[in-house]
């Protein structure tokens, strides 16, 4: 799987890099060159195909989240400010 990529009119190295690093990120090769980085037992890469299948299916079975800007729940405590309000007896 080679990737070639070809100099456009006026581009720079940096553009050229950039698109490089695109193309092998959506080839996989990234994250192929990451997994491959350090040994991994057989029987442990079986073991996180099963944990992955596993998030899979309760991820399919919750169903999708939710939606919207509405945001539910107490607020953030934005009603106190920062007007001090340590709510103790005032010593001075």
């Amino acid at each position: 799987m080679a990737i070639r990529i070809k100099s456009r009119h006026g581009e720079s190295v940096n553009q050229m890099l950039r698109r490089f690093k695109k193309l092998c990120e959506k080839e996989g090769l990234t994250k192929d060159v990451k997994r491959r980085q350090y040994f991994e037992k057989p029987s442990e890469r079986r073991r996180r195909a099963l944990r992955k299948s596993i998030a899979r299916i309760a991820r399919l079975q919750a169903g999708p989240p939710p939606r919207g800007g509405s945001r539910s729940g107490p607020p953030s405590g934005g009603a106190r400010g920062k007007s001090g309000g340590g709510g103790g007896p005032r010593r001075g």
